[in-house]
């Protein structure tokens, strides 16, 4: 498979304060991977640097092969789509509208969008189940239908990329469920490369292909779920102690908490 991002010894922060040191991974086409560990390790750190946001301190990252500071940003928004926690809208766009917006990377400065633009955000719509909603006010939606309609905008983008920030930190267990199925499908049949940073370690390693696991800013581990998710891992980064058992369902490492005394 192509490498959709390289990174090597990847160093950077805020305000002189290091936050992720000797980064070094490569995430591939078609490949869906976790990012886990505590807060703090610097899992929001990594999208920010990977989109450009945040200069690095040290080290290189490659988009395609090619440097990213090479790619101006309308380029590196047509390759890379980010679906945040949460996505504040103050105008009361509707659902469409704001699947629409995805598009802005493929215009031209003053450029309208065109019948094919806007076929293009429909038929996103409709593999996101949030076409039945596309006229409501996307601040009247519930948070499951509003990340259908954010994911659908990232769909609309045509990026190749996707970068997730805790895509379902504010849903219910149903919609956390709904939003993993509809990113492993999209990511199997759309051959995307998916990045997904989450807090919710049985999650990650239901969907996720292969996990990296920080700590305090560095890699401590990376690889399959079966791999990354043991007690002893687990106890060295988030300092719990839990058991690990295989989901009856397909197999996957589970998480079970340990309460305190």
């Amino acid at each position: 498979m192509e490498n959709a991002i390289s990174v090597k010894n990847l160093s950077c922060g805020y305000d002189q304060r290091p936050v992720l040191e000797d980064l070094n991974f490569v995430l591939l086409q078609g490949e869906m991977m976790g990012i886990i560990g505590p807060n703090g390790s610097g899992k929001s750190t990594l999208i920010r640097a990977l989109t450009r946001i945040l200069k690095l301190s040290r080290g290189t990252i490659e988009l395609y092969g090619k440097p990213l500071e090479e790619y101006t940003v309308r380029e590196i928004a047509q390759q890379i789509a980010v679906i945040p926690q949460q996505t504040p809208v103050t105008f009361a766009f509707s659902s469409l509208d704001v699947v629409l917006m995805g598009r802005t990377p493929h215009l031209s400065r003053f450029q309208r969008e065109s019948p094919k633009d806007l076929g293009i955000a429909i038929e996103a719509m409709r593999r996101t189940d949030s076409l039945p909603f596309r006229d409501r006010p996307i601040h009247e939606l519930s948070g499951g239908e509003r990340q259908r309609v954010i994911i659908a905008r990232a769909l609309a983008q045509q990026s190749s990329i996707l970068l997730l920030d805790e895509p379902t930190s504010f849903l219910d267990l149903n919609h956390q469920v709904e939003v993993f199925d509809l990113l492993r499908q999209v990511c199997a049949s759309d051959k995307l490369a998916v990045l997904c940073v989450s807090h919710d370690l049985n999650l990650s390693s239901e969907y996720c292909n292969r996990l990296m696991m920080l700590k305090k800013g560095r890699t401590y581990v990376d690889g399959p779920p079966e791999e990354i998710l043991t007690r002893d891992h687990i106890k060295a980064v988030f300092e719990t102690d839990v058991t690990v058992v295989k989901s009856p369902y397909s197999g996957s490492p589970q998480i079970i908490l340990k309460p305190g005394n």
